[in-house]
């Protein structure tokens, strides 16, 4: 007996629910065709993960409903065919439906479809409530079990269907196994951090040593706003051994093969090898990159490049992400700007090919400066006119994006989010923070991977070595290094992560050798420049814990520790 299995490791977009029906539609045709009889389509893949406060409309979930319908009418053909199909449901309590925003009234679902005619539907058990997740605000639990039937008559594989978090608790596999479940199905919308594949295989290799139940994970793959989803689907032996694994960040039919044994079931497929956490990391901004503005309708991107290694590296990122075509960068010199900076740029812009321009903006600071000298007379120049730099730089960007429609790519990283090192309506003006998550320490780390990797086939060495070996530089005012007024970025990103990431307190992180005035000075920034954060774009979730849906402080707070 051999049951053909396969994941529709797909990229869905939120609120495209024709097209998402569409795409599940053609690969249940695809999978058909190949000799599959089962198809499993990742979480919400009806309306996209995540759909946020869309679940409180009824005509969102009406239409999710009529979806779910005309994929089943559509597939009514195929013989023997299963499908399961991710999608929110609506729930009566009592018979009367609620419309309370605080009282939920749907299901995280997933409905068995087998030609054509619902076989089954059923309800996500454990709702996260955590890091992104916020899944108890829109879904109600569910609380049975289900197990169906899929293959043809003579290769019957009963199999168990979880839910994403379901999984990552013993009790909803355990009694789908004792209510008759030979195989593991987990459908999943979980979003992209660094080692999140491994600790993934991990729980699920867990999963299936407890249950002794062979275990399929389907995942989805693309960029939904600030998260990214990789992939990197897979399926284990009963005995937690890894038996297929598909590729990461781009998507695939991807194929497992069931066959019954005499030891039970056995499972087999293609094994994609394992990647570097900074392979992970630069596909991950660059699927991030690609489906924000894809998604979203943007014809191109336009980034400050300042002869500096963070924009150097969103200028590599979006290269790769959309072409050189599609990415135009401005370099605006100031009175402080080092030679070096423009030959750096120059070069950089010539090395990808993209368009490239300089505006100075000496005209437009001295103008400035002349409007306020009456108001500054007698006061040294200070973060005022570094400033004023800046917000020339933001305004100059935003008109060239107003007049082409292209999108303003900012440039800042997590080290300058923490500590307030970035400028409001200046080098913070723009759509879309590529590198909002990455530590200093990181951007130079990734620069030289990119360097010594070619994963998109746009050439080798986009960024000039100088610009990596170079000590940082704002270049507001003369001779001005990051170092100047900040500890050592390996000091400052350790201790951003164990504060920030990783919740420790000020004590703690002392007694791990950090000095006591670095480590209250960063934490003392970190709490004072969280109105800033509040005004800063969207930017790519790449840790477990970013400055965006995962961190909820307040502006106006007394408390430290």
């Amino acid at each position: 007996m051999t049951l053909r299995i396969c994941v529709a490791q797909s990229n869905f977009v939120v609120g495209d629910l024709a097209g998402n029906a569409q795409k599940i539609i053609t690969a249940a045709r695809q999978a058909h065709a190949a000799g599959a009889h089962l198809l499993l389509t990742p979480e919400l893949s009806i309306c996209g993960y995540a759909a946020e406060d869309l679940f409180f409309r009824p005509a969102f979930i009406a239409a999710c409903d009529d979806a779910v319908k005309t994929v089943a009418r559509e597939l009514a053909g195929l013989k023997d065919m299963t499908v399961v199909v991710g999608h929110p449901a609506a729930v009566d309590a009592g018979g009367v439906r609620t419309r309370s925003v605080s009282t939920p009234n749907r299901t995280n679902a997933a409905t068995v479809l087998r030609e054509g005619q619902v076989m089954a539907t059923y309800a996500k058990r454990e709702l996260p409530n955590y890091q992104v997740f916020d899944e108890r605000r829109y879904f109600v639990p569910g609380a049975d079990v289900c197990v169906f039937d899929a293959g043809p008559a003579d290769a019957r594989v009963k199999v168990g269907l979880l839910i994403c978090e379901d999984a990552w608790y013993e009790a909803p596999a355990r009694e789908a196994r004792m209510a008759g479940a030979e195989l593991l199905a987990v459908i999943n919308a979980s979003p992209f951090h660094v080692g999140k594949g491994g600790e993934r295989e991990a729980m699920m290799r867990l999963r299936s040593l407890d249950c002794g139940l062979p275990l399929v994970y389907a995942h989805l793959v693309g960029g939904q706003d600030e998260v990214v989803f990789e992939g990197h689907s897979f399926a284990l032996q009963a005995d937690g051994v890894l038996a297929a694994r598909a590729p990461s960040f781009v998507e695939s039919l991807f194929e497992v093969v069931v066959e019954r044994q005499a030891s039970g079931l056995r499972v087999q497929g293609a094994i994609e090898p394992e990647r570097s956490a900074d392979a992970d990391l630069w596909d991950a901004l660059v699927l991030g990159v690609r489906d924000y503005l894809g998604k979203n309708g943007f014809p191109g991107a336009i980034i400050g490049l300042s002869g500096g290694i963070d924009s150097a590296l969103v200028l590599a990122i979006a290269v790769d992400a959309l072409g050189p075509d599609k990415v135009r960068a401005v370099m605006m010199p100031s009175p402080y700007t080092a030679d070096i900076s423009w030959i750096d740029a120059r070069d950089m812009a010539q090395r990808l090919g993209v368009q490239y321009d300089e505006i100075s903006i000496v005209p437009e600071f001295e103008a400035f400066k002349a409007s306020l000298a009456q108001e500054f007379q007698g006061l040294a120049e200070d973060a005022t006119e570094e400033n004023i730099q800046a917000r020339i730089r933001g305004t100059l960007l935003m008109a060239l994006s107003n007049k082409s429609g292209r999108i303003v790519l900012t440039t800042g990283n997590k080290s300058e989010m923490a500590t307030g090192y970035c400028t409001l309506y200046g080098d913070m003006a723009g759509g879309f923070a590529v590198i909002k998550d990455l530590a200093k320490t990181t951007v130079f780390r990734l620069a030289r991977w990119r360097n010594a990797h070619d994963p998109h086939g746009r050439g080798g060495n986009p960024i000039p070595e100088r610009i990596i070996t170079r000590p940082p530089s704002a270049e507001l005012r003369p001779d001005q290094k990051d170092q100047d007024s900040l500890p050592a970025y390996e000091v400052l990103d350790a201790i951003v992560e164990r504060y920030m990431e990783n919740d420790q307190g000020i004590e703690e992180i002392v007694a791990q050798g950090y000095p006591r005035a670095d480590v209250e000075k960063i934490t003392r920034l970190i709490k004072l420049n969280e109105y800033k954060r509040r005004q800063a774009p969207v930017g790519i979730r790449v840790t477990h814990r970013s400055f965006g849906k995962d961190w909820r402080y307040p502006i106006t707070n007394k408390f430290r520790a």
